[in-house]
């Protein structure tokens, strides 16, 4: 008998093969076309933050194809899916966002956007000028393959297709944050995530990432400074609004140059709309100034939200005037695990067939920092132009004639598959 179970064991040990980078090389290769014809109707079809409703079904009826069993309707339009292997091991997620942007294509493609949408109150064109639409169908391209191969694979993989990464529409909950309110990480959380995005000035076909803070925060403030109405030939009988709001954004500048150690992180504080006053000769009451905040620290976030309140207040008061103080706290800082970055270097390595390049820490945000809040995570940029195009003289992401050359959508199938089977293999390690 105790023979008989150590032959037992040897074959069930010699039935499984270790899947290998040459393994999804080849399966990217073969699941191209079907990857591109994704991106394609993706990207004539897009829609805005939490109205992906046709996004979501196209999503789910690719994954029931393929034979997996899709979750919809978390977070609204999300969509979910698990890919269980046929050995034990750790669960890990890819993320995929959904939406798109209130762009008017003017890239001339084929299958250029023509669609439609309503935001802030009116109809606006709408376009995936941020590589939505690529990040879907490299997403389904690596669960395809990893799907392929599963009675392989040592774990689960997690399927995220996430809604309204650009932030949702304003009065409404959505992205990250409530995919894991309603539960996106239990019963189980997985061991690690891994997000790609393409652009952001990156050389074509190369991987781009750091490890620790790599994406900032972004906050949303509104001061409203009141002061008293008055002529403006006799403004000391009212409280000038205006050239208060004017000390305060000067003051606001002096917070990242003075009040923060610029050798720890660096941080931003922009203005981008000031409004007040009706006429030339009328000093008004009040005046509200909206901006952004960046940062890549959450200490120093803190920090920078108190010192904006303390400079605008005393600012006000020494002129005679008052402030409504108004703070939206938006999106983490994308913060990548160390060790999963040294970890995952090799894929990428392999996926790009060239060095994953450094990369400066970058003061756009992303929501993807609410799963790296939680878990180990690596978020990795993907540049979409040809090769040998600089990319610094092209149309960066958001820009009505943003585009990708869609063969390095190869090369983002094999990094999710890489990076999933390297983690997967070497999960003891």
């Amino acid at each position: 008998m105790r023979q008989y179970l150590v032959l037992l064991i040897a074959i069930t040990t010699t039935a499984h093969a270790e899947l290998s980078f040459e393994d999804i090389e080849q399966a990217a290769a073969q699941v191209q076309p079907q990857v591109v014809e994704w991106r394609r109707w993706f990207h004539a079809n897009p829609e805005l933050s939490n109205r992906e409703f046709e996004t979501a079904q196209r999503i789910a009826e690719i994954l029931t194809e393929m034979g997996l069993e899709p979750v919809t309707g978390i977070a609204g339009t999300g969509v979910t899916a698990v890919i269980e292997g046929g050995r034990p091991g750790p669960l890990v997620a890819i993320r995929a966002d959904m939406d798109a942007l209130p762009v008017t294509e003017q890239t001339g493609l084929p299958f250029a956007s023509r669609a439609t949408g309503a935001y802030n109150g009116a109809e606006v064109g709408v376009m995936h000028a941020c590589g939505h639409d690529t990040h879907m169908a490299m997403a389904l391209g690596a669960a395809t393959i990893l799907n392929d191969m599963k009675a392989d694979l040592p774990g689960r993989v997690l399927l995220i297709f996430q809604p309204a990464e650009e932030g949702p529409p304003a009065g409404e909950k959505g992205g990250a944050s409530l995919m894991l309110e309603e539960g996106l990480f239990e019963p189980e959380k997985p061991e690690a995530v891994f997000g790609l995005h393409v652009g952001i000035g990156i050389p074509g076909g190369k991987f781009a990432t750091r490890a620790g803070p790599m994406m900032a925060s972004s906050d949303r403030f509104v001061i409203t400074v009141h002061g008293r109405q008055t002529h403006g030939a006799r403004p000391w009988d009212g409280v000038d609004p205006i050239v208060t709001a004017a000390q305060i954004v000067m003051g606001l500048q002096t917070i990242a140059s003075r009040q923060l150690d610029v050798t720890a992180a660096p941080s931003i504080i922009s203005v981008g709309r000031i409004e007040g006053g009706v006429r030339n000769n009328v000093i008004p009451d009040s005046v509200e100034l909206e901006g952004t905040i960046r940062a890549f620290d959450p200490a120093m976030r803190s920090q920078i939200h108190e010192a904006m309140e303390r400079t605008a207040r005393a600012t006000a008061e020494a002129n005679g005037a008052t402030i409504d103080w108004e703070l939206e706290l938006g999106n983490p800082p994308v913060r990548n695990d160390a060790a999963l970055f040294d970890r995952m270097t090799p894929a990428l390595e392999n996926a790009a067939g060239a060095p994953v390049l450094p990369l400066n820490p970058q003061t756009v945000a992303e929501d993807f920092s609410e799963y790296a809040e939680r878990t180990p995570s690596l978020f990795v940029f993907l540049g979409n132009w040809p090769e040998g195009v600089d990319p610094t003289t092209q149309p960066t992401n958001h820009s009505p004639m943003f585009d990708v050359h869609e063969p390095w959508l190869e090369k983002g199938v094999r990094a999710f598959g890489n990076m999933v089977v390297s983690y997967l293999q070497g999960a003891g390690e």
